[in-house]
């Protein structure tokens, strides 16, 4: 990656792009632990809504997120190519439902633009969009995703 000499900064960020539905997101790719097939899902009673279930991964209970019901989209089957993308916010690791994983790329920073975000309630998912070769990718906030927004609330 390059950085900027002056601040220290990367001007790039490598992401995990991601479709649901029709639109394509993204993740850092340092908070993806690894893609998986989708598998069965233990489902757990009194949980939140967009937690599916929870799956065993080496041993360990992992819980996996419905990302389209947690973001309010509509809900589709599953295909073949649904995907079980594994990342870790902080120390909690958590599994999200993905319809398909399209690549792994490198944006620019600076065309990731968080102040064009939807201004809706629910932008807090949203960290900015970045725009790739004329492909927009929505950043997603993983922190408020999983429920651990840095500012504590």
């Amino acid at each position: 990656m390059a950085e900027d000499k002056q601040n220290g900064t990367q001007e790039e960020t490598q992401v995990v792009a991601f479709k649901l539905l029709d639109e394509e997101y993204g993740v850092s790719i340092l908070n993806v632990q690894e893609i998986r097939n989708l598998t069965d899902i233990t489902r757990v009673p009194f949980a939140a809504d967009f937690i599916k279930g929870v799956i065993n991964l080496r041993g360990s209970v992992l819980p996996v997120i419905d990302l389209k019901q947690r973001l309010g989209l509509a809900e589709t089957p599953y295909t073949e190519k649904t995907r079980i993308v594994t990342v870790t916010v902080d120390e909690l690791h958590v599994g999200m439902l993905v319809d398909a994983v399209t690549e792994v790329m490198t944006i620019d920073n600076k065309p990731i633009d968080s102040k064009k975000a939807i201004n809706a309630k629910d932008a807090r998912f949203l960290s900015g969009i970045g725009n790739v070769e004329g492909r927009l990718i929505i950043m997603l906030n993983l922190e408020e995703i999983v429920g651990m927004p840095k500012d504590g609330k």
